[in-house]
């Protein structure tokens, strides 16, 4: 699995949205700037050649879908990054940050820790 660039990124947060989808179903979707069909077709091609995005063909119309779960990507390529750029590697760094940042409440702060002891 490799890393996305920021528009395929962002195709494959629509896709993982609407879960199937044609590509005149996602255009709405990209409004700031608005991207053409044809664009939009072409990342999604890159996708499945990159073995995110499969699809099933009715006649010469195709509805896509995402192989790679969103959850998936996120822990291999997202939340590495960040962690590893942003606070040297330490999840409880990152924890940290939003504690003292007011990011996060004490009481979300015991459902994690509860969701912790829970797997244990």
């Amino acid at each position: 699995m490799e890393k996305l660039t920021a528009k395929e990124e962002e195709v494959m947060q629509v896709l993982w949205k609407l879960e199937r989808a044609y590509v005149k179903d996602m255009l709405p979707y990209f409004d700031n700037p608005p991207l053409h069909y044809n664009t939009v077709s072409t990342i999604i091609r890159n996708l499945e050649e990159k073995g995110y995005v499969g699809h099933r063909a009715y006649g010469n119309t195709h509805e896509y879908y995402a192989i790679i779960e969103k959850e998936d990507y996120q822990n291999r390529f997202v939340l590495k990054r960040v962690v590893a750029d942003y606070f040297d590697n330490s999840y409880k760094n990152l924890v940290s940050y939003f504690a003292q940042n007011e990011k996060i409440s004490a009481d979300e702060l015991r459902e994690i820790l509860a969701l912790i002891d829970k797997q244990k």
